[in-house]
């Protein structure tokens, strides 16, 4: 079925549900605003454009998701293949990849294979989960510790080399703002699950370095005064030989727009215990990226932590998605010179608060205890997200699980014995 979820629960809607949908929505564009300029600082693009992507995107997963609660917008796990991207396309190669990678998941939704999410091995999700996670860890370390580095290297080992260097040069007050946002978010969280800790974090961080003229980056101070209306949508320049030049960029996106929608929306299904709808989800995903690109946007997919902030926030329907959205438009239009005072180093600690937890620490033990074979995958796969390109780490460990997969059923058969009767 492909029907968004949207078009079932409006039927019986109310004022008692959309109370708890609106506060709801508001907790998680709280959550969102810090989390969307953050990504996008890290992925090499503006804060503008993760706001954008967060509006645009956000309110049309929601629209048309297949989920009751889903909400849409950039993720941490698209870090690494937009910044690939931008560094060798530009921006404007990013949109027309977006753009394509949403036209790939309409396609993959329209033919229902939005169930071929069984179909890749769990030990390879989790190795470039926790890959991409060391990944933003090590990107945000600049920012962190306040260095001065002009042209930091994209690949993993150069950027260590030149960080560990340029470690004696840190800046005590860029890691006493950092370090303030961490530990407030991190003890909020334990204390007060509901409370928007990354808002508070982030804003006594920022509120110190602007109080005390601290010599610290903001946003403003970096990328200029952020934009106070949306851009005007256009689509972007397109060639038969860009497009085949980006298809593998923009088939990596698709493949990461799916694989993490679908998941969060497996993480909400348990957490209220309902049924998305798996096909209408993908192509939720197809229509929030196209409609990301044409305003300029990132690529955006369902976001497994906004998604069950949104649950814990009393969220009952999408249109706590899309209250969530108007909401980080509304902060956009009237506080933009506000959100421009924001400290790099409190947004920094957002992003490495991110990456421990897209690593999922929990699991580590389990990790180590797999099956030598799936210990394989999961290990080959995070070295290979790490160290070479996130296309070869899929191709490579998508390829090698469903080898292992068709070995282990055709060993199964052989050793397969009839009963006795």
């Amino acid at each position: 079925m492909r029907q968004p979820k949207l078009f079932t629960t409006i039927r019986d809607y109310s004022w008692s549900l959309f109370r708890q949908d609106a506060l709801a929505g508001l907790t998680v564009a709280l959550v969102a605003l810090p989390l969307s300029i953050a990504i996008a600082i890290a992925s090499g693009a503006t804060p503008a454009q993760g706001l954008v992507t967060a509006i645009i995107g956000g309110f049309v997963i929601s629209l048309t998701s297949g989920s009751r609660v889903q909400i849409g917008g950039p993720t941490g796990a698209f870090i690494v293949v937009v910044y690939s991207v931008i560094a060798d396309h530009g921006y404007d190669g990013l949109v027309l990849a977006t753009m394509m990678a949403g036209a790939i998941l309409l396609v993959a939704g329209f033919f229902r294979a939005g169930r071929l999410i069984a179909l890749v091995p769990e030990p390879v999700i989790n190795g470039f989960t926790v890959g991409i996670a060391i990944i933003i860890a090590a990107s945000q370390l600049k920012d962190f510790l306040g260095l001065d580095i002009a042209n930091l290297p994209a690949e993993f080992i150069p950027k260590i080399m030149v960080l560990a260097k340029a470690l004696p040069a840190s800046n005590p007050f860029a890691v006493g703002v950092a370090m303030l946002a961490l530990v407030l978010m991190v003890t909020l969280r334990k204390l007060a699950p509901r409370s928007p800790s990354l808002v508070i974090g982030v804003a006594a961080g920022s509120i110190l370095a602007v109080a005390a003229s601290l010599p610290v980056d903001t946003i403003a101070s970096r990328f200029g005064e952020l934009p106070a209306a949306l851009p005007m949508p256009s689509m972007p320049e397109f060639s038969i030989a860009k497009a085949i030049e980006l298809l593998p960029s923009a088939l990596i996106i698709a493949f990461l727009a799916g694989v993490e929608s679908l998941l969060s929306a497996i993480v909400a299904d348990r957490m209220i215990e309902g049924h998305h709808r798996p096909n209408a989800e993908i192509m939720a995903q197809g229509y929030g990226n196209i409609a990301s690109a044409l305003f300029g946007g990132m690529p955006v997919t369902g976001a497994i932590a906004r998604t069950a902030t949104n649950i814990r926030a009393g969220g009952k329907t999408p249109v706590a998605g899309l209250v969530h959205a108007l909401l980080i438009l509304a902060i956009m239009l009237l506080a933009a010179q506000w959100a421009g005072m924001l400290a790099l180093p409190a947004l920094a600690a957002v992003l490495m608060l991110t990456a421990w937890n897209m690593s999922e620490p929990e699991k580590w033990r389990e990790h180590l205890h797999l099956r030598w074979a799936e210990k394989a995958l999961f290990f080959s796969t995070l070295v290979l997200t790490v160290l070479t390109d996130l296309t070869i780490a899929i191709g490579v460990g998508v390829a090698a699980g469903l080898a292992l997969r068709l070995f282990n059923q055709s060993k199964s058969e052989k050793d397969w014995t009839p009963r006795n009767r």
